[in-house]
């Protein structure tokens, strides 16, 4: 069998998928069959497209055996839903869902259609994740104590003005929940509850610190704390308002060392150790694969139940907290300008390597942790 393959989406991170997708029909192993967007599609998407396939903006004028869609983040459930109701299996960008409500609905739907779920945590596909999990379960750094994960980027104004729901927390009154943990650092989340094996679990206790350096409605710098019953907690620490580039990394601690992996590019480090990692697995492949073969999911969508309660969390949580004036540097002009926040490309590492929230640092601009959400 060769499946029929459709993308709900052409621009931005869709056109990655596109360019998958049409690389996989070249090599016999799927059928691109179409294409949708409500938008005008570049003109790359169009020359993506192989002859025959269909390029429409009705989502219901598409049939496929898989559908990915990597769309707005508030149009995956109606979209999700238009898919498995026409028995198409999925590949779901992330965030997957923004609520646990949609997740449940989610999950019963595929369940009950019998389709598979496969999310967009590339990471998850990473051949460091058996190398991690196998040198936790051998004891290579003792008894895990905690599991951290930082992200320390510049996003320039060009970035905020990319879409119309960018650095937004709603668009229309409709939940959109764009921030620093839950869109650019996502995979930081979701790869470190991952790690810590309870990527399937509710946290008993989830607490997160929201921030935002520039006039946007969203956070541009966050921290989270998930903590479990008889599991290491997971801390995570992140910004959009750095001075430099950072590469993202989840740091698992233990009694005896470290294990520290920087997921996009695969360094890996076990006690200080660089450890080869082979290529990752295409996640659209792996689900190609589980369709034909019944392979298992890389990134099935129970394997994002914490990572959802987390961007709940953040939508509920009151306002993010305007830093002030005095801890905001303007770097550049136009469309190049980003905001700069003094220090916290370091805070983000110490928040990493201590376990630790930002408002637990004593950094004078969070005010003590005010504003600050649980569940």
């Amino acid at each position: 069998m060769i499946p029929a393959v459709v993308v709900f989406g052409t621009a931005g991170h869709a056109l990655t998928h596109l360019r998958r997708a049409r690389a996989l029909h070249d090599r016999g192993e799927i059928v691109l069959a179409g294409a949708c967007d409500v938008r005008e599609p570049p003109e790359e998407a169009r020359a993506l497209l192989p002859a025959g396939a269909k390029l429409t903006g009705d989502p219901h004028e598409l049939v496929a055996d898989i559908a990915v869609v990597a769309t707005p983040p508030h149009t995956h459930l109606p979209l999700a839903r238009v898919a498995l109701e026409a028995g198409c299996h999925l590949l779901l960008e992330k965030p997957p869902v923004l609520d646990l409500g949609g997740f449940g609905e989610l999950e019963r739907l595929a369940r009950d259609r019998g389709l598979a779920c496969q999310t967009g945590f590339q990471s998850f596909g990473s051949a460091a994740v058996p190398l991690v999990r196998a040198a936790i379960a051998d004891g290579e750094i003792g008894t895990v104590t905690g599991i951290a994960a930082a992200g320390a980027w510049i996003r320039r104004d060009r970035y905020f003005g990319r879409t119309g729901w960018a650095g937004r927390r709603r668009v229309g009154g409709q939940p959109v929940v764009d921030g620093a943990l839950t869109n650019p650092f996502a995979h930081a989340v979701a790869t470190a509850l991952l790690l810590n094996g309870t990527a399937n679990l509710l946290p008993d206790q989830l607490t997160v610190e929201l921030y935002r350096a520039r006039a946007i409605e969203s956070d541009d710098t966050a921290c989270a704390r998930l903590a479990f019953a008889g599991a290491p907690d997971v801390v995570v620490a992140a910004t959009l308002a750095a001075a430099a580039d950072h590469q993202p990394y989840v740091l698992v601690h233990g009694t005896e060392g470290r294990i520290r992996w920087e997921y996009k590019t695969d360094r890996l480090e076990i006690r200080g150790t660089p450890t080869p990692v082979d290529p990752p697995e295409d996640l659209l492949v792996n689900l190609v694969e589980h369709v034909r073969d019944g392979v298992p999911l890389r990134a099935p969508l129970s394997a994002t139940r914490a990572f959802t309660a987390l961007v709940e969390a953040v939508r509920d949580a009151p306002e993010p907290r305007p830093l002030p004036a005095e801890w905001v540097r303007a770097v550049g002009t136009g469309a190049d300008r980003h905001d700069v926040v003094p220090g916290i490309d370091a805070a983000v590492d110490t928040a990493a390597e201590r376990l630790a929230l930002f408002s637990e640092l004593g950094l004078p601009w969070t005010g003590a942790g005010a504003r600050r959400g649980e569940r």
